[in-house]
């Protein structure tokens, strides 16, 4: 029958619960990433994602320090990395475009910044943590609450980025452009990256904070592979995105592994047997 066989039948059976939230949640965050880390890879801006990925940690030390010490049980941890994400996609958007200091220094510094908070809230927090989940993923671990957070923001990145298209198209290929034609080019790459750091969000739960880079950026750089339009490319990314969510929970149910490292493992030697092929095309039709 095959692991992907196997898998399906175990996401199917009524006791097998956490499975079925773990699949319903990859599903639909591959939506999200799909369209904004099409985005990303277009602009070039991978390593601002990756200072607001770290940043999240911060907000969800914060998060469980102000459920745990303070006693705001209502207050779930992903709503610390919501609004860590938001705020370091506005600095670090408001620092590229008018600070005079090196932007890498300054995204280096929120970089580091954002680690170091959230492990000293873990420090201020009593009892213990598995900080692991964050860092590296669980998707396995997912509840319901976390399926509902997950579809109410994609949700929003998807009315948001498809609502702005046109514009968020313009500023990713030409921003001085979209100037001239009166697109207010500043305030749509500042909503470009509030849509970044809220994919990223949903992605903390799938691969966590170390790897949500890879994951963000990977479907997108395959689908470019096939596509000529962003939007092609979109659709594209959003069906890679899925295959490697949902293959690499199947491995790791199988032969249980951990379920972060192993998407990310599927996704990344696919890109490389991709990129490797094309470029071995490439050079034979050259010859010819």
């Amino acid at each position: 029958m095959g692991i992907m066989g196997e898998f399906f039948i175990a996401v199917l059976d009524p006791d097998n619960e956490f499975l079925r939230l773990a699949f319903y949640v990859a599903t639909l965050a591959s939506i999200a990433f799909g369209i904004i880390g099409t985005y990303v890879v277009t602009r070039r801006i991978s390593y601002l994602a990756g200072a607001i990925s770290h940043c999240v940690f911060g907000g969800i030390g914060a998060g469980l320090f102000l459920q745990k010490k303070v006693g705001l049980i209502w207050f779930d941890p992903m709503y610390g990395a919501i609004a860590s994400a938001i705020f370091a996609a506005v600095i670090i958007g408001l620092f590229s475009m008018y600070a005079e200091q090196r932007e890498d220094t300054v995204i280096g510094a929120l970089w580091a910044i954002g680690m170091a908070a959230g492990l000293l809230f873990l420090d201020l927090t009593p009892g213990y943590f598995d900080i692991m989940s964050y860092l590296f993923g669980d998707i396995l671990l997912i509840s319901f609450t976390d399926l509902k957070l997950v579809f109410w923001l994609d949700i929003v990145v998807l009315f948001l980025s498809i609502y702005f298209y046109n514009s968020l198209l313009a500023v990713c290929f030409d921003d001085e452009f979209a100037r001239l034609r009166g697109v207010p080019a500043g305030a749509f790459y500042i909503l470009l990256l509030c849509l970044t750091a809220l994919t990223i969000v949903l992605l903390v739960r799938v691969v966590g904070i170390i790897m949500v880079i890879a994951l963000l950026t990977i479907p997108a750089a395959v689908a470019g592979h096939f596509a000529k339009k962003l939007w092609h490319m979109m659709v594209f990314a959003v069906f890679f995105c899925m295959m490697f969510n949902w293959a690499g929970l199947a491995v790791s149910y199988s032969l249980n592994l951990s379920s972060g490292p192993t998407i990310i493992m599927i996704a990344g030697l696919t890109y490389l047997v991709i990129f490797l092929g094309t470029r071995l095309l490439k050079q034979i039709n050259r010859r010819r």
